[in-house]
């Protein structure tokens, strides 16, 4: 796992790895299925294509930040290499999230990574609540973002190896 930044407009991000035993081309139709998302998260509940392909809607929940709605634009679609989406505006987004996919050693390496900001996302209310404690609450925002990354890279793992 790798981060950088520490405060919001920083625009931090969060990244983990692992490897698959199978081809890109096999791990690809699993990464790129956005209604299988939310099998994966516990704070994504459902997403449906707005506009196939190129938005797509996704409600969320978190304890501490209830339930919300958001947009997302794909921003890069390259099977079988790359997929990523920008939460609500793609020229300010709230956050973007990323799969790579890459051949190693007779299979596949598959990252996912993730950016906060520089747009506006809930947790700009807590920080402009607690602007003393913004480190704080970007470093724990980020290690449930990597706890979950972790979690869907196992789960996308297991999904595609077990066919």
């Amino acid at each position: 796992m790798e981060w950088t930044g520490a405060r919001y407009a920083d625009k931090p991000t969060a990244e983990v790895s692992t490897w698959i035993d199978a081809a890109p081309e096999d791990v690809w139709p699993v990464v790129s299925d956005i209604a299988l998302m939310p099998s994966l998260s516990a704070e994504l509940q459902s997403v449906e294509w707005r506009e196939v392909g190129r938005t797509f809607v996704g409600k969320s929940k978190h304890d501490a930040f209830g339930e919300w709605q958001t947009t997302s634009y794909v921003v890069e679609c390259e099977a079988p290499r790359v997929f990523a989406w920008a939460v609500q505006d793609p020229a300010q987004p709230s956050s973007v999230w990323k799969f790579t996919l890459e051949p190693a050693d007779s299979g596949t390496r598959l990252s996912q990574w993730m950016q906060m900001g520089p747009g506006r996302s809930g947790l700009s209310f807590a920080i402009d609540r607690m602007p003393e404690k913004e480190q704080k609450i970007v470093f724990v925002r980020l290690r449930e973002f990597e706890t979950a990354m972790t979690g869907n890279l196992a789960a996308i793992k297991e999904r595609v190896e077990s066919r």
